[in-house]
């Protein structure tokens, strides 16, 4: 079906382009009668300005790109709900791209994203990230950024996390109170903003109720099971294995959670274990996974709310804010040595 055009609106009424654009746009210059015979026929052949067209003339697109590791983890997916419920109702869509924790993708989805000319940015960056040059690019263009989640410490630009310190010092403390002597961390990587929080959290704890601190009861993995299995592995075939383990999330605590089983061990009574993020997953598990809550929806609104009032005023944000949001733990059966399976805010 031919697309209906201001040159067709203006041939049918013998009129300029320039008159038909002014009349659709409710301009004073035009009369009366004649903007009700440009509308009339406008709604007559269903005729929808071009939105690239209109994107040039306001140099706005109402587009805002997102950038997340995986649709399919169940805390991105809630996060993107959190955000569209804020764009919608401030007249914004929502166009999704995945890094698939790969550097280079992630760069081509920021460079699509500025030469398509969307209005802004809102991004989780990938584990493989060390190099931010994409980012400090366009950010130094004045295309407004916010970052989320896993945020980048060498852009001034506003971003929103969780307390990862104090989820991952309450998640220690309960492995500690459950009787634990052996607490070991399986961490994210160690050049994520994330991943150095939560292990300070986990070592905190360990300092204030006099618990050794050993370097090779702290190991890294990628935020994914597989890389978490073969990490806790290496842990169980220890001479003095851990009797408790804080994970780093609970991609990394699932991983963690084969192994203890794949070696025969149970849970809490052999290792207890505790996870970060409280995945819809973590209380499917057998036993089900004890967590650190993040409120991922907030977090979604919060992001897209900062990044909407910059662009809408950019002038008036010339101090970064950051929004750092409270967890929660979840207590469930996989740490818990006792009968009683509590949900609270230890």
């Amino acid at each position: 079906m031919k697309t209906v055009t201001i040159k067709d609106l203006a041939r049918s009424l013998n009129l300029s382009t320039s008159t038909i654009s002014r009349a659709l746009r409710g301009s004073s210059e035009i009369g009366v009668e004649t903007k009700k015979r440009v509308l009339e026929l406008a709604q007559r052949l269903d005729y929808n300005p071009n939105p690239v067209a209109l994107s040039l003339l306001s140099s706005q697109t109402n587009d805002i790109g997102v950038i997340v590791p995986e649709i399919a983890n169940p805390f991105f997916a809630i996060v993107i709900a959190g955000i569209e419920d804020v764009a919608f109702a401030q007249g914004y869509h929502v166009v999704i791209y995945q890094s698939h924790e790969d550097y280079e993708r992630e760069v081509l989805n920021v460079k699509h994203i500025y030469n398509r000319r969307k209005d802004g940015l809102l991004v989780s960056v990938s584990t493989s990230t060390k190099d931010y040059a994409h980012f400090k690019t366009i950010h130094e263009r004045g295309f407004p950024i916010v970052f989320f989640d896993r945020i980048c410490e060498e852009i001034d630009t506003h971003n929103v996390s969780v307390d990862d310190f104090e989820g991952a010092y309450k998640a220690t403390e309960h492995l500690i109170k459950q009787g634990c002597e052996r607490i070991a961390h399986v961490s994210g990587p160690a050049h994520l903003l994330i991943s150095r929080r939560r292990l300070h959290g986990y070592r905190a704890a360990l300092l204030d109720y006099g618990r050794p601190i050993q370097d090779d009861w702290v190991v890294a993995a990628a935020y994914n099971t597989t890389s978490a299995l073969v990490a806790t592995r290496g842990l169980l075939a220890k001479p003095e294995r851990p009797d408790g383990i804080f994970a780093s999330s609970d991609n990394i605590a699932i991983g963690c959670h084969s192994a203890i089983t794949e070696a025969g061990l149970t849970m809490p009574d052999d290792i207890a274990l505790v996870g970060f993020s409280d995945l819809p997953m973590a209380a499917l598990l057998n036993p089900p996974l004890s967590s650190v809550a993040q409120p991922a929806f907030e977090m979604g609104r919060s992001a897209a709310e900062l990044l909407i009032n910059l662009i809408r005023n950019p002038r008036e944000h010339s101090t970064s804010i950051s929004n750092v949001l409270k967890t929660s733990l979840v207590v469930r059966k996989s740490s818990l040595r006792g009968t009683a399976v509590v949900k609270n805010d230890e």
